[in-house]
């Protein structure tokens, strides 16, 4: 039981140094500042994660016509449950600057971007020719 405590402590003291140890030298405020971007991200995207089940069937019935509609369900119950633990892990870990410096862990960053549809670049291939 004595081992686990003091497993523990020690575990604890590592996750609450770490931030510490890792930064760069920034000013204090600079960190502080994306250590709440990353949270208020981390709460939005956990919170937001079910919109990406309608997201995912409008998007993949648009791309890819009447079969998306079958497709897109099924993606926007994998994207619900990917977004919603990114979401977790990004509010846990706020104090850590992973990765890159506080960068969001999955694109698009927030459940509400990413609705443009794609560019089309076959067109523009062949009226060059």
């Amino acid at each position: 039981m004595k081992r686990i405590m003091l497993l523990s402590a020690v575990l604890f003291a590592f996750v609450v140094m770490g931030p510490g140890l890792a930064s760069a030298d920034q000013q204090p405020e600079m960190i502080a500042e994306k250590m709440a971007i990353k949270l208020t991200r981390g709460i939005a995207n956990a919170v937001t994660s079910i919109v990406e089940l309608p997201k995912q069937t409008i998007i993949t019935g648009r791309d890819m016509g009447p079969v998306g509609y079958i497709i897109g369900p099924i993606k926007g119950v994998g994207m619900t449950f990917y977004r919603g633990v990114i979401g977790v892990a990004e509010t846990l870990f706020c104090m850590v600057p992973q990765p890159g410096y506080y960068d969001p862990m999955m694109d698009p960053e927030f459940v509400w971007q990413g609705w443009e549809p794609k560019r089309d670049t076959t067109k523009a291939i062949t009226e060059e020719k």
